[in-house]
């Protein structure tokens, strides 16, 4: 199998790549995360997703567990009931990450569990047991699906079990045999799935719309234009041909960084959280557009969350939700309200200045009614206040910290300030041009609550 850390990225496949990345940190918070890629065949949505299972570190269960139980979270029917002491007597392994596929000609026993025919044949000891299926066993993994819009038109019996499995997080299964008892199960899996929405049977969210639904995350996967990248692309081929044993070694090496990596910021981002002003502003995005779905917003929050902490910042950013916003609806709204929504995102934020800012401390203003709710204070200054002796000694003063400002551009400056004279023939220098609002970037406009208003 190709290298995960060695696969060429460009700017076709380059959010698959994030997206598989913030996957695998939802992984390790214990919360899953349900992807689907679509795009044409041959762009390389089922390469890098089945090479992503080398970056997923392992997991540690009780011993032989097929369930693969959490030592500290027994949930099978075989170790839920024990104590911890009994727990400790089984031991614990530490194994692969799971990482399963459903293939289309799968049965339901196979998916979701069935009679081990194993046990019940034993002659010196015959008894009836459970075998669980790919989904249980996919338990704290990954299963994935390819061309899962063909698996929604000819499998409708198990698009339904997945259904159950991706509905709530954590999801369930059940069991169900005659002779045996039913088993409900709760599984922590992520379901990744490729498709492409050009081939029969067409679009998923046109086949199956509740399962279309369940993925948290669309990403369409595009062609590069760019020949440097296709010729890295080509490189990384010939390489594997060669079988050069310094180049797999490479990309084992790489992988492994990698994986580390990916730990470190899950462990160290795994309490952050959403300001306020940010979770209303989502908030404001469902009831403005009517959106559908609860899954979308809280796709939406989560993912951001995910993308911060991928980018290593301490605190989300209005860029984070953006990011997200177009690949958690445009598989659950039409393409004119996604655009409208991306449209009022890009537009000109207000200016009233009533947030708090770090620089401005104890001097809050109340904020009006009208506003957020939010005692949210941003904890990166952006470069707006960057001295704070000026504005200490601008209070001292008695006069307004934005009073130089706001003279600057009314042109009302005094002549003893700008050291001009009546007499003087050298003239200030025209201002800049201001920029167009196109030309900014959306942090240098939106920088808190207040812009949103």
């Amino acid at each position: 199998m190709k290298s995960y850390a060695e696969l060429a990225r460009h700017d076709g496949n380059e959010t698959l790549f994030e997206v598989v990345e913030m996957g695998i940190i939802s992984m390790l918070w214990n919360i899953p995360l349900h992807i689907h890629a679509e795009g044409l065949r041959g762009t390389g949505k089922t390469t890098i997703m089945r090479a992503a299972h080398q970056i997923m570190p392992p997991i540690v269960r009780i011993k032989n567990c097929l369930y693969n139980c959490d030592p500290e979270a027994p949930h099978c029917p075989n170790h839920r009931h024990l104590s911890a002491e009994e727990i400790s007597a089984l031991g614990a392994e530490t194994v692969p990450r799971p990482f399963l596929e459903i293939s289309h000609s799968a049965k339901i026993g196979t998916i979701a569990g069935s009679i081990d025919l194993q046990k019940i044949t034993n002659s010196s000891n015959p008894e009836a047991a459970l075998l669980p299926g790919i989904i249980p066993q996919a338990h704290r993994g990954i299963i994935f699906i390819d061309e899962i819009n063909r698996l929604a038109d000819t499998s409708p019996e198990i698009t339904d079990i997945l259904l159950d499995a991706m509905g709530t997080k954590p999801g369930r299964v059940q069991i169900e045999e005659t002779g045996l008892p039913l088993v409900e199960l709760p599984v922590q899996v992520s379901v990744w799935a490729a498709s492409n929405p050009d081939e029969e049977p067409g679009p998923l969210q046109e086949i199956r719309r509740q399962l279309s639904d369940r993925f948290d995350l669309v990403v369409e996967m595009g062609r590069t234009t760019s020949p440097d990248a296709i010729a890295d692309i080509l490189i990384q081929s010939e390489l594997r041909r060669l079988g050069k044993k310094e180049v797999l070694q490479k990309g084992i090496d790489n992988s492994a960084r990698l994986r580390k990596e990916l730990e470190t910021l899950a462990k160290k981002f795994e309490s952050l959280t959403m300001p306020d002003f940010l979770r209303n502003y989502i908030a404001r995005l469902y009831v403005k557009y009517n959106l559908e779905s609860f899954r979308a917003i809280e796709a939406i929050q989560h993912t951001a969350l995910l993308h911060c902490a991928l980018r290593g910042r301490q605190q989300p950013l209005v860029s984070d939700i953006l990011k997200v916003i177009p690949l958690a609806l445009r598989h659950r709204v039409e393409t004119e309200t996604l655009t409208k929504i991306m449209n009022s995102s890009d537009s000109k934020p207000s200016t009233n200045d009533n947030t708090p800012s770090p620089s401005l401390g104890s001097q809050q203003k109340k904020k009006k009614p009208e506003t957020f709710s939010s005692e949210y204070e941003p904890a990166v200054n952006d470069g707006i206040m960057n001295d704070n002796s000026d504005y200490d000694s601008a209070g001292k003063e008695g006069k307004s910290i934005f009073q130089p400002l706001k003279q600057l551009f009314s042109g009302k400056q005094s002549k003893a300030e700008t050291g001009e004279s009546d007499n003087d023939p050298i003239k200030a220098s025209p201002l800049n041009k201001a920029k167009r609002l196109p030309d900014l970037n959306l942090d240098e406009l939106v920088k808190s609550e207040g812009d949103f208003k």
